[in-house]
């Protein structure tokens, strides 16, 4: 048997961690837009993808700082989530943070950039996700040259590049394959999750929820 948690397993434990549907629905996005990247990619867990995909925010049921990556990885280690999930959740801010960035934000020490296929796969599809909208990579780089960042939105164009020439085009294709509302695979069933993939749901969603993007 697999070690990576299922989606209905990855699912429940956001639910049951206590992260809102919007968050769940942002998680399941990204979960969309690392499966299309990681399908063209030679060598790639799809498994350990996906999963670290559905679970990259966990950290939020507790923290939407920039320390919810930190916070997550712990939550991950608490469930005895496998070490691959673990990192990936840790990693997955923009196209990571090197030592210079976690000494300014204040973050426990630690390594903080993404280096396995799948740690980068799962960074980059969350830079292409605002809330639960597919988006070219350039809105994650816009954002964070607005705020100064300028050495991370390098780093994210950097990633964008690396990873277009292993998927064979430019990733902002994506966009046109799956479209923007992608259809999301993995949501509950239950009546507190009913109809969360309807493009009404999408709508609204994306008109009330502003910070889900990182």
């Amino acid at each position: 048997m697999s070690r990576i948690p299922d989606d209905a397993t990855c699912v429940r434990h956001l639910v049951e961690e206590g992260c809102k549907r919007r968050v769940v629905v942002h998680c399941c996005t990204v979960r969309a837009v690392a499966e299309e990247i990681a399908s063209r990619i030679e060598g790639v867990d799809m498994d350990l993808v996906i999963a670290g995909a559905l679970l990259h925010d966990i950290g939020r049921s507790v923290d939407h700082s920039i320390m919810h990556a930190y916070l997550g990885s712990k939550i991950a280690e608490r469930l005895g989530l496998p070490r691959e999930i673990v990192e990936i959740i840790r990693k997955h801010t923009g196209a990571g943070l090197d030592q210079e960035d976690v000494e300014e934000l204040g973050l426990p020490p630690g390594d903080y950039m993404p280096s396995t296929l799948e740690e980068k796969i799962v960074a980059h599809a969350d830079n292409m996700v605002s809330d639960n909208r597919v988006v070219p990579h350039s809105h994650s780089v816009d954002k964070l040259v607005y705020k100064g960042a300028f050495r991370g939105a390098e780093r994210i164009e950097v990633l964008h590049m690396e990873l277009s020439d292993l998927y064979g085009e430019d990733l902002d294709s994506i966009i046109g394959r799956i479209g923007e509302y992608p259809e999301l695979k993995c949501l509950p069933e239950d009546d507190g999750f009913r109809g969360l993939a309807s493009s009404g749901f999408h709508a609204a969603l994306l008109s009330s929820v502003a910070f889900l993007s990182g």
